[in-house]
């Protein structure tokens, strides 16, 4: 009677035992600091509300409403991709910084006259981010990107303004949100 006994409290050892390693993960995963989105972001689950300041362009060449463009860029790429609400006033996640660098330069270089076959814009971006909930995910960094462009700069300008800022802010919210 006694063997019987111990083969019970074996079989329901093993039971309790495959339980709690199926639950165990589920509790790790519950006790994160943050909530993955599905673009691999990390933001902590008692960050709720985001800044973003104007960005003032600094940069030699002063494009009209390129520091709006920009700004507005960066509310809308955070709107879109974080449940996080903007507001104007004190928030858990604030961006400030400014425009510092807008050029246009010879990418390539070709041809019977040693002209310019491509060029290139580029835009520099200095960002001051703070997270009030993580002050250790905070950081200072220039960001830059480009796009190479064939023909006259008026005509595709506005359509390369808006690629970049694309760029540039995909690159800041990865490095606020996702760490990248």
């Amino acid at each position: 009677m006694r063997l019987r006994v111990g083969a019970i409290k074996g079989k329901n050892m093993f039971k309790y035992l495959k339980t709690t390693l199926l639950l165990l993960p589920l509790l790790f995963l519950q006790q994160s600091c943050g909530v993955y989105t599905l673009n691999g972001s990390l933001i902590p689950e008692n960050m709720k509300t985001f800044n973003v300041q104007f960005f003032e362009n600094s940069a030699p060449i002063v494009v009209p409403n390129l520091s709006q463009q920009f700004t507005e860029s960066l509310r809308e790429r955070i709107r879109n991709q974080s449940r996080l609400s903007q507001t104007d006033g004190d928030a858990d996640a604030i961006f400030e910084g400014r425009i510092t660098g807008y050029s246009i330069a010879p990418a390539a270089v070709g041809g019977a006259n040693d002209r310019a076959q491509a060029n290139r814009l580029s835009i520099t971006v200095s960002v001051k981010y703070v997270d009030a909930i993580e002050p250790d995910n905070s950081f200072e960094q220039t960001f830059t990107r480009y796009q190479d462009f064939t023909g006259v700069v008026q005509t595709v300008e506005q359509q390369l303004i808006q690629d970049i800022n694309r760029m540039l802010t995909e690159d800041i919210f990865n490095r606020a949100f996702a760490n990248w």
